[in-house]
C-alpha cells in the first residue's frame, strides 16, 4: 500500500507517522513547510509524483476561536483544499481519507450523533470542516471521512496539557460543565486509522463513507479536568461554570457526542488518559 500523509507535524499527524513507519507499507509524509494544500497546482504536482493509493489529509487549521476571525483562510484550508484533493484522488484512482470533527453538529441531540445524522455547525471551524466533507463527496467516490472529537496527545496544544500547565499557576481553575463529548487519544486514533486501512488493503477496502472514531464514554470538560487531576494527584480546585460565563469567541456545541456504529469500538477515554499521563512530565 502506497500512502501519502498531509499534515505530518500535527497532533494526530505525528502519531500516524509513527504507526506507518513501523509498517511495511510505502509511506510518504509531508508537513506545511513542504506542501501548502491551498496551493492547488503544487499540491497536484506533488501527488502526481508520488502516485499514492491512499491520501490521508490530517492538515487543518484547528484553533476554534481563531477560526472566527480568519474565516476566509480557514475555509480555504479546511474546505476548498479538499475539493482539489478529491479531484486528484479520483483521477489517480486513489482513496482520500479526511479527518473531520464533532463540531459539524450543533450539539442539540443529547443522545449523540450517528454517522448519517444531519450536520449543522455553530461555529466557523465546524462550517469549514463540513464544507470539506461536502466537497469531497461531490468530487470523488473513493473517500473515508473520519470524524473524531476532543483530541489530546503528546503533540501540539490540547485540553490536557492546558489544564496541567494552568495548574502550575492557579489553585482554582474554572472549567465549563455543560459541554459533553468523548475525549480521544491521538495514539489510539492513529492506530485505529492504520488498522482500518491496513485491514482493507489485506482484504478489501471498506465502503466509502463517513465513520466516527472516538475513545468511548461521554464526559463533560469539567469532569474530564477532574479525571486529569485525579490521575496526576493534583489538588487544585476545579470550579464548574456555564458556557455563557466563559464567553469565548466561538460558540461550542453542547452535546457533540459521536456514536460509532460502523467500526470496532476504541477503549474508554479514562484508560487512554491514564496511559497518556504516564508518558508526559508536566
Amino acid at each position: 500500500m502506497r500512502v501519502l500523509l498531509l499534515g505530518k507535524k500535527g497532533l494526530l499527524g505525528q502519531e500516524i507517522v509513527q504507526v506507518f513507519n513501523d509498517s511495511k507499507h510505502e509511506f510518504f509524509a509531508l508537513g506545511h513547510d513542504e506542501i501548502d494544500i491551498t496551493d492547488h497546482q503544487k499540491t497536484n504536482e506533488t501527488i502526481k509524483d508520488i502516485k499514492p493509493q491512499i491520501v490521508i489529509n490530517a492538515a487543518a487549521f484547528t484553533y476554534v476561536d481563531e477560526c472566527e476571525v480568519k474565516k476566509n483562510f480557514v475555509m480555504q484550508v479546511n474546505g476548498y483544499a479538499n475539493e482539489n484533493l478529491a479531484r486528484m484522488c479520483q483521477n489517480l484512482n486513489a482513496h482520500l481519507v479526511f479527518l473531520s470533527t464533532d463540531y459539524v453538529f450543533n450539539g442539540q441531540k443529547q443522545e449523540g450523533y450517528k454517522e448519517d445524522d444531519d450536520p449543522s455547525p455553530v461555529n466557523v471551524y465546524g462550517e469549514s470542516k463540513l464544507l470539506g466533507e461536502k466537497l469531497i463527496q461531490q468530487n470523488t467516490d473513493k473517500f473515508y471521512i473520519i470524524r473524531t472529537s476532543w483530541l489530546f496527545g503528546m503533540h501540539g496544544r490540547n485540553f490536557v496539557k492546558t489544564m496541567l500547565e494552568t495548574a502550575k499557576n492557579q489553585n482554582e481553575i474554572k472549567v465549563v460543565d455543560d459541554q459533553f463529548g468523548k475525549p480521544t487519544y491521538s495514539v489510539d486514533l492513529a492506530k485505529s486509522i492504520f488498522e482500518f486501512l491496513n485491514n482493507g488493503y489485506v482484504k478489501s477496502l471498506p465502503k466509502s463513507g463517513i465513520y466516527h472514531l472516538v475513545n468511548e464514554n461521554t464526559t463533560s470538560w469539567y469532569e474530564f479536568a477532574k479525571k486529569i487531576f485525579r490521575v496526576k494527584g493534583l489538588n487544585n480546585k476545579i470550579i464548574p461554570v456555564s458556557s455563557d460565563e466563559m464567553k469565548r469567541p466561538a460558540k461550542r456545541p453542547m452535546h457533540s457526542v459521536l456514536l460509532n456504529t460502523k467500526l470496532p469500538l476504541m477503549r474508554n477515554h479514562e484508560e487512554a488518559l491514564r496511559d497518556y499521563l504516564l508518558t508526559i512530565d508536566i
